[in-house]
């Protein structure tokens, strides 16, 4: 099930958070990539702040969203059409799964990602 718009502020610094630790990145690798300080991408994980589209379009291309659908997903533009958010390899996890993730450590996280990955792996594998 692919993610969808978020439904409040704290969902895009979840987000954010997710793909960060699926892409296997830490905050000061984020950071270095980015360009954006360690400190405020922790604070919008957090929730603390909301990106503003400068740093949505910085943190985009090391998380693996185009900007658009971040945009999108952080509601900044409007969805041109449900292949928009959903046309992306990152939008496979459930949002309740993501939910329920982001709030588990950093090791459980990665277990888990690591074990949806591999059933993703052999259920295409016997398509």
């Amino acid at each position: 099930m692919a993610f969808s718009r978020v439904q409040n502020l704290s969902d895009i610094g979840r987000l954010i958070k997710l793909h960060r630790v699926m892409s296997g990145l830490t905050l000061g690798q984020l950071s270095e990539i980015s360009g954006v300080s360690s400190s405020h991408i922790g604070r919008i994980e957090r929730s603390d702040r909301f990106p503003s589209a400068h740093t949505l379009r910085r943190i985009a291309k090391p998380l693996g969203f185009s900007e658009t659908e971040l945009f999108v997903l952080a509601d900044y533009l409007s969805p041109q059409s449900p292949a928009t958010v959903e046309g992306s390899s990152h939008a496979q996890l459930n949002p309740y799964v993501a939910r329920v993730l982001v709030a588990e450590p950093v090791e459980i996280q990665r277990t888990v990602i690591a074990i949806l990955s591999i059933l993703k792996s052999i259920a295409k594998a016997k398509e």
